[in-house]
């Protein structure tokens, strides 16, 4: 078998393929680990202001966890698409899977922040693999409207992470301790090895020649997409929105409203259920040109975020702040999962880099964006965090128009 370039590709009979024997299985192994950024993320943060304690840090010091996870995970995934693509997908997905669950090995019976910090890099690392591997996998398996179907699925599959895992975490924390979530992590991870190595396969037909040159021109051509590269920055736009709620709630509900790490997990729930919500909507979503579909919900979440300023006041209780927080993840799971799909699909013949690219650079901007939105806003209460959609909204509405005559469809 040749590639487009005229050149061998690599076959490994020796490596267990996809076939019509094991393909429903592989592609419920898939779905079942698309959540995994999201569970790494979320499990534990009902857990924050006791790992603070148990760290001697503050709010920001457990908070940065979460970014080392999400810089490492989203400059990994600008690279490692190229890798499984020219070396596959199911080695790669095995040895990243056996890093997972060590790593939280490491974390449960640390003291040090710092090589918490490390592990969480390491993890981030591991989960690009895992995640751009299981992605491009619905494009190497299927094809035409079914192959559309399966990567539209991938969003709302991914927001199952978000419902449940703080839900779940919450209980975790109250029972047993933070170190318990952590516990869950390493297990989900040695699970999923095991039933990866027994019943899934290489999806990978046909291997891309590891060529820097060849692969810097794939780069080039899908970075220089304007459509392309500005749908990743409304990505990561579209994920700091719900992010900065999510990241803020343990310290709004424990510290503010004295409750306690179950209710941070119940509010995590409504917001990971509303992201999921917004993924169905934005997969059904069929009339109008994209952008009018696009620009229609932007404008919706922009009138929310305007209400919400101003109800705001110092006797606002949860639900008020609840109230709004759910429709504006609502809509952000929307659009996330209509430029999402558009991303993911738009380059088929390099669907190991798009979704690299995709999913890496979105969690770059997300990065990036809370980082720099904390670092000027102390989001504590209806009022800040009502500071910070507004700064994002409009992001969003300015790159909107920016991409509006680049769309494809």
């Amino acid at each position: 078998m040749t590639t487009q370039n005229g050149l061998l590709a690599d076959t490994e009979p020796n490596t267990q393929q996809i076939n019509d024997s094991n393909r429903k299985r592989a592609t419920i192994l898939a779905f079942a680990l698309i959540p995994l950024s999201g569970l790494a993320t979320d499990i534990y943060i009902p857990s924050f202001p006791s790992m603070a304690n148990a760290f001697n840090t503050n709010s920001a010091g457990i908070q940065y966890t979460i970014i080392c996870f999400l810089l490492s995970y989203g400059i990994s995934q600008l690279f490692v698409g190229s890798i499984v693509d020219s070396f596959g997908r199911y080695r790669i997905n095995l040895a990243a899977l056996l890093v997972l669950a060590l790593s939280n090995v490491v974390i449960i019976l640390t003291s040090d922040i710092h090589l918490v910090y490390l592990m969480r890099v390491l993890q981030g690392t591991a989960t690009a693999f895992i995640i751009v591997g299981k992605r491009a996998f619905f494009v190497d398996v299927y094809t035409g409207e079914k192959q559309r179907h399966y990567t539209s699925m991938l969003s709302i599959v991914w927001a199952t992470a978000p419902i449940l895992a703080p839900f779940f975490g919450g209980y975790i924390q109250k029972s047993f301790g933070w170190q318990y979530n952590f516990v869950v992590l390493g297990v989900y991870g040695l699970v999923m090895f095991l039933l990866e190595f027994f019943y899934s396969g290489e999806s990978l037909k046909v291997k891309q020649p590891f060529h820097l040159r060849s692969i810097f021109k794939v780069y080039r051509k899908l970075v220089l997409s304007v459509d392309f590269s500005l749908g990743i920055v409304i990505l990561g736009i579209c994920f700091a929105m719900v992010l900065i709620f999510t990241m803020s709630a343990p310290f709004i509900v424990e510290h503010k409203f004295h409750l306690s790490s179950v209710i941070t997990g119940y509010c995590a729930l409504l917001s990971g259920l509303s992201l999921f919500i917004g993924g169905i909507i934005g997969k059904t979503m069929k009339s109008g040109t994209l952008f009018k579909r696009l620009i229609l919900a932007n404008l919706i979440q922009l009138v929310l975020i305007v209400l919400m300023y101003n109800f705001a006041a110092d006797k606002a209780g949860l639900l008020l702040l609840l109230f709004f927080v759910v429709p504006i993840n609502i809509i952000g799971g929307c659009v996330y999962n209509i430029f999402f799909t558009y991303c993911l699909t738009r380059f088929p013949l390099n669907a190991g880099v798009a979704s690299g690219l995709t999913s890496g650079g979105a969690y770059l901007v997300t990065s990036v964006v809370i980082s720099g939105l904390l670092s000027v806003i102390t989001i504590t209460d209806q009022l800040s965090l009502a500071l910070g959609y507004t700064v994002l909204g409009l992001a969003i509405t300015g790159v909107l128009l920016l991409v509006r005559k680049k769309l494809a469809y």
